[in-house]
């Protein structure tokens, strides 16, 4: 195997830009780091020194290569998006003339459908009764969840004064470092005020997190997972059921009440109405149900 190859220092330079101009999170930046790491030990065996050589045929190789390994569709697309990223930043940075990745594109994924949960199901999971504080504070979290369509990193990182209660919003800070207001319905604002009263009784030193553990501390992610996965499991509900579903069931729900894809989408915090448009698909049958009711064309002689 090689030692050397491109300048090391650039990748660096780009992981700093990721974390300081762009604000990514530290998660994904770590795994953009571990995904050009990959690129980087293929360029290294392929005897590649300078980022001004890699051209779209060592990227199709370094694809090629990750499909021979065994390696899914979906992490294969990761990786050369980070790859086209850290290009990206050379070719601003005119340590390069062209992006090599540009037009190189990775095995097509199986699309995967999101979980969800039926409104009955749903209602079953926040009907949870709350005869302790950790009980009120499980159910205010499931009902934002679903209020809101929250992810579980903007759930987990909200402050008391994120949420106004009078109004009804919530203030998100989500991928990207991207702030959005979302509504709270009526339902997740009740077990949020039942929620605060309770509090103080878990908090032994001032803390500005909406949600903390018995000891006081801001629930982790992991924390958080756990929770959910214990009511449901306590409830009979299906298993796989996690903070992920409660923002899928959101979604679909939203979509088949209001057809606002748009909405959806702002709701969602996503940057693409491609990934949203994932959703659609759930009702199509009852699209095609009320098409088949309502076009004069699709109506049936009698």
């Amino acid at each position: 195997m090689n030692a050397s190859g491109p300048d090391r220092a650039w990748l660096q330079r780009w992981l700093d830009h990721l974390r300081y101009e762009r604000r990514l999170s530290a998660l994904t930046v770590k795994n953009y780091h571990r995904d050009i790491e990959a690129l980087y030990t293929f360029l290294c065996n392929a005897e590649v020194n300078d980022w001004t050589a890699v051209d779209a045929g060592h990227v199709r190789s370094f694809a090629a290569r990750l499909h021979r390994r065994g390696q899914a569709p979906r992490s294969i697309q990761r990786r050369l998006a980070a790859l086209r990223n850290l290009f990206a930043y050379l070719l601003r940075e005119g340590v390069v003339g062209a992006n090599p990745g540009v037009d190189v594109t990775a095995p097509k994924a199986p699309r995967r459908l999101p979980e969800t949960v039926d409104a009955d199901a749903m209602g079953r999971l926040l009907d949870v009764r709350v005869d302790h504080p950790l009980a009120t504070r499980d159910r205010a979290i499931m009902e934002l969840f679903y209020s809101s369509g929250l992810r579980l990193a903007e759930l987990a990182s909200l402050d008391i004064t994120d949420v106004d209660l009078a109004e009804g919003t919530v203030r998100v800070d989500g991928k990207g470092a991207k702030t959005r207001i979302v509504p709270v319905g009526a339902k997740a604002r009740e077990a949020l005020r039942d929620w605060l009263k309770v509090r103080p009784q878990l908090e032994r030193s001032a803390s500005p997190a909406m949600f903390i553990s018995r000891i006081g501390r801001p629930l982790s992610h992991r924390n958080i997972q756990a929770r959910v996965e214990h009511w449901a499991r306590r409830l009979g509900l299906p298993q796989g059921i996690s903070p992920h579903t409660f923002r899928h069931s959101f979604a679909t729900h939203l979509l088949e009440s209001s057809g606002d894809l748009r909405a959806v989408q702002e709701m969602l915090g996503h940057a693409d109405i491609g990934t949203t448009q994932i959703y659609t698909h759930l009702d199509f049958q009852h699209l095609a149900r009320i098409y088949d009711q309502a076009h004069p064309r699709a109506r049936k002689r009698r």
